[in-house]
């Protein structure tokens, strides 16, 4: 049936396409939605389950090492929130310049649980009344220093800027040996923060 407005000797001519211009076909018909987001999903724990717990688990320790070795060296985003802040990487500089009396209260408790041993009266009586007194020098110490972190703060940050804690958190790191201390410690003795 020839389309209105045609003629019959128009209906008789075959056109060919020019198949240079028409790309080639896929082949293929093209997926369904269904069929692509099959494709795209993965388990979120791989068949192996020996294998993936392997791979989770040394992720995992890397992770740690990490946020171990960047606690110890005193980064910021791998410090617990106590340990965060100019004023208490001010305190802790501060502490780790200067000699403290409670630095040695690991050792001499060490020294005085060995002469408990020995079986001397006057020895052990001795070791004990020493034992109280060096915790009074050093509870003096303590509170000393504090003071003075107390006043450098507000001197440098100004009393309404200053965090809770600043004491107890000087006293707990004054307390510590130098090596046991976390983070360790970033300033050589002598080399107080200005």
């Amino acid at each position: 049936m020839a389309k209105p407005g045609t003629s019959k000797a128009d209906d008789a001519v075959d056109y060919e396409l020019n198949t240079d211009s028409v790309s080639s076909s896929k082949g293929r018909p093209t997926p369904t939605r269904k069929e692509r987001e099959a494709a795209n999903q993965r388990p979120l724990v791989s068949g192996d389950r020996k294998t993936g717990n392997k791979v989770a688990r040394a992720k995992m320790a890397e992770a740690r090492d990490k946020a171990r070795v960047g606690m110890a060296a005193g980064e910021e985003k791998y410090l617990p929130i106590r340990d965060k802040g100019p004023q208490r990487r001010f305190i802790r500089d501060y502490i780790d310049a200067r000699y403290s009396v409670g630095e040695l209260i690991i050792p001499v408790m060490f020294l005085v649980i060995i002469l408990t041993f020995i079986n001397n009266v006057v020895l052990q009586t001795i070791a004990i009344f020493g034992l109280w007194a060096f915790f009074i020098v050093a509870v003096i110490d303590c509170v000393t220093v504090g003071f003075i972190i107390q006043r450098k703060l507000t001197a440098k940050f100004g009393a309404s800027k200053l965090q809770k804690g600043n004491r107890w958190y000087t006293a707990m790191r004054a307390l510590q040996l130098r090596p046991m201390r976390l983070p360790k410690a970033q300033v050589k003795r002598g080399a107080y923060p200005s």
